[in-house]
């Protein structure tokens, strides 16, 4: 009886035998049938409410919550919808329920195996594990590798109702390789991972999702490009009038990557996480579990909260680079540039943090102690020196750099190359478009690499730029872009031939974009060499938080008594002696009801000065006593100074009003 209480029971799933109906802020209502709901009602499956889908972009853009477990689902839907569509217009195709049901299911588990942040797991923790040491390298390991593993588990733990050649099938789908099951349809395979050209509706969920979930407007149609889908030639075609729809999805995956994806804070962001990951690992022990179905459920963003709760003293380091990320003490990005699609191997061998290190030391180490200005003329001052600290101190290791690849979805190739289309009145032949018969005006180029370097010390960050600009200067050679001279000649009208490029083979230090520098130094980032230094936060958050009072100075108490006499007022002693912070902030309305300047809008002449703050105004009286504690606007002496204001003001402006000499003028000014 011992042993059966200590045995936990196999774990079934509940039968499911209806439809059941979600909404879903992208795809509207939404039902699906119980073979889905038997795996969504799984650990497996409940483990993706857990991943954001965006990774660490919802520290930039707090509308990106959204997680796996909702794109999951849209994918599910898109494919069914596909494969649905095809099967009605093409009933040759011989399309069948089982087909529809393995393809659904296929788009419901495809990310079963995204490891915590999503793409920031395989994509930089998992390389940082293996140059760590902590992962066996002769292992390969891909998400997709995971998702078949979490689906196994997941099948064979819950005994779900999927026959083992349904499931091979699945995992095939999945992986988007056909050769894995040759008997099955090739098109099949093309609807959940596209590896032809990849326009599959993972795509169509994923860029629909983010783009809404940033707030950004898409002009995509899914329904229009899923009902234009035909099959010819066992592949999926489109109508030629939709080619427009499948350029812009490929151009909106592109801008994706570029602006939210790959934005520089996120990626100083990833870099943090991974950096307390693997600070964490030798006590965590993460990376082993990655090839343990049992123990990845347990691998999602929570780890985070996991190691800042904890009180071992083993994950103290790895708490602090996570209390540095929640104060915003964030990795700095001390330089980027956009590099030709040819560059990326030349610059993931040659431009290392090692490599910056090492240039700044040699270069630098000699000239410590000269102003930055004579060494690179342009930037910097005479206060701008490099000190033996400064050199000494610098190791690779506060240095990062990222080599990203942007694309349109098929590396440096136009993704419409590998996609066919037919023509409406021939809907059973397909061809590829030629140059004329989409648009003239594409890019000349559909990939390009994206380079940043990364200060982890923000000390470091003038003399990390410089290190990077001189080493990039000695193993980059850049030709110069060929320009054409369009310019007419006066004498016979012929247009200039483009000049012959001329190639640097050295590239000037000093980086400042101009015809003597490299158009691969970014001009727009040019910074001194100790320009770290003055960014470096204070070491009390307080100090960053708490207003500070400001004190005027004795010439402008002077020149704000001298305006307060001319009127006939006096300057009340607690304006010469500021007390507390708390008293100043709530005591600056009467001096600036009190100001002098005139407002001939105004009765009697008198400027708004209290209404004229609280909208934001620059009002000259204001800003001159700012900070300066001065009688409460319901205290007595307020009241008098306020009085006094008015009548002495108003008195004036009837003086001004009226002729000199004039008896209705003396007589008022009398009442007053």
């Amino acid at each position: 009886m011992a042993d059966s209480a200590v045995t936990a029971p196999r774990q079934r799933t509940r039968k499911v035998n209806n439809m059941r109906s979600i909404s879903d802020n992208v795809h509207g209502y939404v039902t699906m049938g119980p073979h889905v709901w038997s795996v969504v009602d799984t650990k497996h499956f409940q483990r993706l409410r857990h991943l954001k889908q965006l990774g660490v972009s919802y520290y930039i853009w707090p509308g990106a919550s959204h997680n796996r477990f909702e794109h999951s689902l849209g994918v599910a839907y898109l494919a069914r919808q596909m494969v649905v569509h095809l099967k009605d217009v093409q009933p040759e195709l011989g399309i069948t329920d089982r087909d529809v049901r393995c393809v659904e299911l296929a788009g419901l588990c495809h990310d079963l195996g995204h490891g915590p942040w999503s793409h920031v797991w395989d994509g930089v923790y998992i390389p940082g594990a293996l140059a760590a040491g902590f992962l066996p390298k002769d292992k390969a390991w891909r998400h997709e590798d995971a998702s078949e593993m979490m689906f196994d588990d997941m099948v064979e733990e819950y005994e779900l109702d999927i026959p083992p050649a349904q499931v091979q099938f699945i995992k095939a789908l999945i992986a988007g390789d056909g050769t894995r099951c040759s008997d099955e349809k090739p098109f099949l395979f093309e609807i959940v991972a596209n590896k032809r050209n990849g326009i599959d509706v993972d795509k169509f969920d994923y860029i629909a999702r983010d783009t809404r979930a940033i707030g950004d407007n898409q002009n995509l149609s899914l329904t229009r490009l899923i009902n234009s889908a035909r099959v010819i030639e066992n592949q999926i075609c489109y109508d030629i009038k939709d080619a427009n729809q499948i350029y812009e999805l490929c151009y909106t995956r592109f801008s994706l990557h570029k602006r939210i994806y790959n934005h520089k804070t996120a990626k100083a962001i990833e870099r943090m996480i991974v950096d307390a990951l693997l600070v964490a690992e030798p006590y965590l022990k993460i990376a082993g579990q990655i090839h343990d179905p049992k123990k990845y459920l347990g691998l999602t963003d929570d780890i985070r909260t996991e190691i800042q709760r904890s009180q071992a003293p083993e994950l103290r380091e790895a708490q602090k680079i996570l209390e540095r990320l929640q104060n915003r003490d964030l990795y700095r990005c001390v330089d980027y540039k956009v590099f030709d699609w040819e560059h990326r191997e030349l610059l993931e061998e040659n431009i290392t943090a090692e490599g910056i290190v090492a240039e700044a030391k040699e270069v630098y180490s000699v000239r410590v102690g000269q102003p930055a200005s004579l060494l690179d003329p342009g930037i910097g001052d005479e206060d701008d020196v490099i000190t033996p600290e400064d050199i000494e101190n610098l190791t690779p290791d506060k240095v990062i750099v990222t080599v990203t690849v942007m694309h349109y979805g098929m590396k440096d190739k136009n993704p419409l190359d590998f996609v066919k289309f037919y023509p409406k009145n021939r809907p059973n032949e397909c061809f590829h478009a030629q140059r004329g018969d989409l648009s003239l005006l594409k890019p000349a180029t559909f990939a390009e690499i994206l380079l940043r370097v990364y200060t982890k010390d923000v000390r470091f960050f003038g003399i990390v730029q410089a290190g990077y600009r001189s080493l990039l200067a000695r193993v980059v050679t850049v030709p110069e872009p060929t320009s054409i001279d369009v310019r007419s000649s006066e004498s016979d009208g012929v247009t200039e031939r483009p000049r012959t490029p001329r190639t640097f083979s050295r590239i000037s230090r000093t980086g400042d974009g101009s015809e003597n520098g490299s158009p691969y130094l970014n001009r727009f980032t040019t910074v001194g060499l100790s320009y770290g230094k003055s960014l470096v936060p204070p070491t009390s958050p307080t100090r960053i938080l708490a207003p500070q009072p400001v004190s005027a100075s004795a010439a402008s108490l002077d020149l704000m008594r001298s305006e307060m006499d001319n009127d006939g007022m006096e300057v009340h002693p607690s304006l010469l002696a500021p007390t507390s912070p708390t008293r100043a902030k709530f005591e600056l309305n009467a001096p600036v009801e009190a100001s002098s300047h005139r407002n001939n809008n105004s009765p009697g002449g008198i400027t708004g000065g209290v209404d004229s703050a609280s909208r934001g105004g620059n009002d000259t009286s204001t800003a001159l006593v700012a900070g300066n504690p001065s009688p409460a606007r319901g205290s007595r002496s307020s009241k008098r100074l306020r009085e006094g204001t008015s009548r002495e003001g108003a008195a004036k402006t009837m003086e001004q009003s009226e002729p000199a000499g004039s008896g209705a003028t003396r007589n008022k000014r009398k009442k007053l």
